[in-house]
């Protein structure tokens, strides 16, 4: 069974002052956390026990703010990173949850919406570690992939000035458990940090790093700078208001998931307190109770 990891860690130093207090995966992305998206992300790809690792300062109020996750059928356990040492590092806090299962870590701050086909197929057929390609009109400003036909990567570059493609690498990818030993084996980069790059290069040296390309119906927002953050509000806005349906709602992805039962979900929204996310959930209720 694969396990997820929610990375909430860094120092959010783009998104200050918003994030001299409060972490910026505790930021409000329109109407909810920024936190619950990619925890909705992993829990409508199937995963059931899930590592958030967060700083010092932020895992107690994220703690808090989720709790053990039995809520929602799932199992939220938490560790620490004590410093912003690169996401592969993530592999190191996280070794003992992983054990021998494979892993898909989601960063913290990214925004999936829309159909989750590709993650679902690459957690079923991963065999080493999957990337996922995201076509993008200004790739100069991403790590770029480069794949052939068949999805074998061909090359990977950081931020290149002439990328070899137009496919950016969304910050979702999945791993065998043998990612916990080649993350010890890496070096720090110039700045410091143990790089997600150099983790997925040591997979392409070896012949085991895939690219999954995620289509044209879905939507992936990166939300680390005041701009960005913006943008993704006001996209889950306007699709909200248009459908009238909520995107992350957690309550209403573990009821339809199968995760927790009518009375359990009922019980939990009897537990919300007064505002217009208790209404949606006590409107998706009625229409429970309507069939």
């Amino acid at each position: 069974m694969t396990k997820g990891i929610v990375l909430a860690g860094g120092s959010g130093t783009r998104l200050y002052p918003m994030t001299a207090v409060q972490s910026k995966q505790l930021q409000p992305v329109y109407d909810k956390p920024m936190i619950y998206y990619p925890l909705a992300t992993l829990m409508l790809a199937g995963i059931r026990e899930i590592l958030v690792i967060s700083t010092p300062h932020d895992t107690p109020n994220i703690e808090r703010l989720l709790g053990d996750g039995t809520q929602w059928g799932i199992t939220l356990r938490y560790a620490v990173q004590p410093e912003p040492r690169g996401i592969a590092e993530a592999f190191i806090i996280g070794a003992e949850f992983i054990g021998d299962d494979p892993v898909c870590l989601i960063l913290g701050d990214n925004l999936f919406y829309g159909k989750l086909d590709f993650l679902r197929r690459a957690i079923a057929t991963n065999d080493g570690a999957t990337i996922f390609a995201y076509r993008v009109g200004d790739p100069e400003r991403y790590g770029v992939v480069e794949f052939d036909a068949e999805g074998r990567v061909l090359s990977i570059e950081e931020k290149p000035s002439r990328p070899r493609s137009h496919y950016a690498i969304p910050g979702v990818y999945v791993f065998t458990s043998d990612v916990v030993e080649y993350a010890r084996q890496l070096q720090p980069s110039a700045r410091g940090e143990l790089e997600i790059t150099d983790l997925h290069r040591v997979y392409l040296e070896r012949g085991r790093l895939r690219a999954e390309v995620i289509g044209r119906g879905v939507a992936w927002l990166d939300t680390g700078t005041p701009e960005a953050l913006l943008e993704a509000s006001l996209f889950i806005h306007a699709i909200e208001k248009r459908q009238g349906l909520k995107i992350a709602c957690l309550e209403e992805i573990a009821l339809y998931e199968g995760l927790i039962t009518r009375d359990e979900f009922f019980i939990r929204v009897g537990q919300l307190p007064k505002c217009s996310y208790r209404d949606y959930c006590i409107r998706i209720a009625d229409e429970i109770s309507e069939r």
